[in-house]
């Protein structure tokens, strides 16, 4: 249980990704509505929770999932090295159904709530969602598998509100490789972006769709740093030189971020934090200050953000859900942290990356 954390506190929250969506999709028990407007203790966000927490709103990720699985990532990644095997490539219908599914709660959620959600297409409807108290929600894809090599689907999807692409999620596809989740290694794991990966970054290029790097492998960020004519970014990814996961961002990319005036979303997954690289819920919150200390350090304060991964992985339990942002923003202000920095890692900068991003299309 969460604390009572003083109004005071509470700092609004704009988050660089979540996986609610794949959350309500997953249930078989309850409707998405009922789990996100009731609040069931499942997950790490809901209505009420977010209201506690503080939390404006954020990236929603429509994230197509392996078919099977074998491996249970969260056990296989509490060791002291992993190397997990990524699944297959995702047929286009499967990943298609998957993503209109998630786009489809995300449409029904702002019926069902229409005081409390806005899906949001830029910086200013976030604004004005923020100013009359609702969830702005930005609609993100983890994984480009539902787009088609003719980029008809693409123009489907943004007119529907979506506004953010990853290219990947890890596993490969047309578009792109991803990083495996291996620990210790770097993220110089294999070839970049293909030709039809190149195509994809100058469409999004050319409607103002953000470009997500957390997933990519190092060869394909430095395609996309050399072809895309908008800043950088990667959602919810973290420092290399502290937690020497694939996932995580050197230097060399994290000074290639800043060049651009882009944003880096720190990740609460504890197996991106923590220097021994384990998915472990004991974790400290100075760990992820120590990131965002070095991530101001080398990015600026105009660069940092949070890309929490909620209901996507295992967080600091001191941080529980999104009920529990305002500790981790009571622990930075501790370590030094301004009223106005908060601010602008809490959601100031995401919104400032967006205004750069759509004023390039």
């Amino acid at each position: 249980m969460n604390p009572t954390v003083e109004p005071s506190a509470i700092v609004p929250v704009f988050d660089g990704h979540n996986d609610t969506l794949l959350h309500l999709a997953s249930s078989k028990a309850k409707s998405a509505e009922v789990m996100f407007g009731k609040g069931d203790g499942a997950g790490h966000i809901d209505l009420p929770r977010a209201r506690a927490g503080g939390f404006a709103g954020g990236f929603f990720a429509m994230f197509p999932p392996p078919q099977a699985s074998t491996t249970n990532m969260d056990e296989e990644m509490k060791g002291a090295s992993y190397d997990l095997p990524l699944p297959p490539l995702l047929p286009w219908e499967k990943a298609q159904a998957s993503t209109v599914g998630m786009l489809s709660i995300m449409l029904r959620l702002e019926r069902a709530f229409p005081d409390d959600v806005a899906i949001c297409r830029s910086a200013a409807e976030i604004r004005a969602a923020m100013a009359a108290g609702k969830i702005a929600a930005v609609l993100h894809i983890e994984g480009a598998e539902a787009i088609d090599a003719d980029f008809a689907s693409l123009d489907v999807l943004f007119a529907a509100g979506l506004r953010s692409i990853g290219p990947v999620w890890s596993r490969p596809n047309i578009f792109a490789h991803g990083v495996p989740f291996r620990f210790p290694a770097s993220p110089d794991t294999g070839p970049g972006l293909t030709e039809i990966g190149r195509e994809l970054v100058r469409q999004c290029n050319k409607r103002g769709i953000m470009i997500d790097l957390s997933h990519l492998n190092e060869k394909g960020f430095w395609d996309v740093a050399g072809l895309s004519t908008a800043p950088l970014v990667a959602t919810h990814s973290n420092v290399h030189a502290l937690c020497q996961s694939t996932r995580n961002l050197t230097d060399r990319q994290l000074d290639a971020i800043r060049e651009s005036r882009g944003v880096v979303g720190l990740n609460f997954a504890t197996c991106f934090l923590r220097p021994d690289g384990a998915m472990r819920a004991d974790t400290d919150l100075d760990v992820m200050v120590r990131h965002l200390d070095y991530l101001v350090e080398r990015l600026g304060e105009d660069g940092v953000a949070f890309g929490s991964d909620f209901d996507g992985a295992v967080i600091p339990a001191a941080i529980g859900s999104v009920a529990g942002l305002p500790r981790l923003i009571e622990r930075m202000r501790a370590a030094g942290y301004s009223q106005a920095l908060l601010h602008k890692i809490g959601h100031e900068n995401w919104l400032s990356l967006l205004e750069r991003t759509q004023g390039q299309a």
